[in-house]
């Protein structure tokens, strides 16, 4: 029994050992770059650098999955997928493994670029989302998808992005769509509720401070929102799960429908290498987004 424990024990160890290890690695553009390169290729097209509108920062990439492998007339379900990086740095180039790992499974992926500060200041990239769903709403047939089945998805910065585009009519109205028009949003790890800002970079990009409740979603909650999953990692020190939690509650509150995962052992960027194959062990979170999708997607279809 004695070393039936110590086994237990150890494997535990081994396995928070193995997390932290994964968290220093995937740090590092080189570990991002072997994720990438392990991508599945063979169950996949893409096409990269698209322009949604002019300009270095308006292009996407385009995973979607092999013609043979589209079902139905209308075409997949589209992910259109945000990237972080605090608002100042971030490049779709490195987003491949979570765009094929999902084309793999049946759902086309966009990528978007869009303008960072001190380029652009908020809300300015935020309309640059906005074009990137009306392009793809626009373009998704074209290449295997389903303009009527389109979900926005967000990790970090880009939660934020994902968040405000759900719940904030302003962006889409820009561009003739609406929130009604989004299958449903993915949050992961996003930042929706983050005041008071301390950051001095961030007191630049999101102005004077009585300004800032635009910046927050968890200001535009309501009761009508797209149906929302919500992950975070209980271990995320980059962004407090409390964002989540705060969001959740308040649109459970309004009576809109959102799901919530809060993996244990889990931080800020394990919780975005667990999409590629290689690390899904880490946590369910590729199973669950698809999971959401498949629902949503079954849920319009009756």
């Amino acid at each position: 029994m004695a070393i039936h424990l110590q086994n237990f024990r150890a494997l535990r160890a081994g396995r928070h050992m193995v997390v932290c290890a994964a968290a220093l690695i995937l740090s590092a553009c080189s570990t991002v770059g072997v994720l990438n390169a392990l991508a599945p290729v063979d169950k996949i097209s893409m096409h990269q650098g698209v322009a949604y509108e002019a300009g270095p920062r308006h292009q996407l990439d385009i995973y979607a999955p092999a013609a043979k492998d589209t079902h139905g007339a209308g075409g997949v379900p589209v992910v259109v997928f945000f990237y972080g990086g605090g608002w100042t740095s971030g490049d779709r180039s490195i987003y491949r493994f979570l765009g094929a790992a999902l084309a793999a499974r049946g759902v086309m992926v966009v990528v978007p670029d869009y303008r960072l500060y001190p380029e652009v200041k908020f809300p300015a990239y935020m309309y640059d989302a906005a074009a990137a769903v009306a392009w793809t709403r626009a373009h998704a047939a074209e290449f295997g998808g389903d303009p009527g089945r389109i979900f926005i998805m967000g990790h970090s910065a880009g939660g934020q992005i994902a968040g405000l585009l759900a719940l904030n009519d302003d962006y889409l109205k820009s561009v003739g769509l609406s929130p009604a028009d989004l299958a449903g949003m993915i949050g992961l790890a996003g930042p929706y509720d983050f005041l008071p800002l301390t950051n001095p970079v961030y007191k630049v990009i999101f102005g004077p401070e009585d300004q800032w409740p635009k910046s927050q979603p968890i200001t535009y909650a309501n009761a009508h929102a797209p149906p929302m999953l919500l992950v975070t990692g209980s271990s995320d020190d980059t962004v407090s799960p409390g964002n989540t939690q705060r969001l959740s509650a308040r649109l459970r509150g309004l009576g809109d429908s959102v799901d919530v995962k809060v993996y244990p052992h889990i931080g800020h960027v394990t919780l975005m290498g667990a999409f590629s194959s290689q690390l899904a062990f880490l946590a369910p979170v590729r199973d669950d987004v698809l999971a959401f999708i498949a629902a949503r997607t079954a849920t319009a279809s009756r």
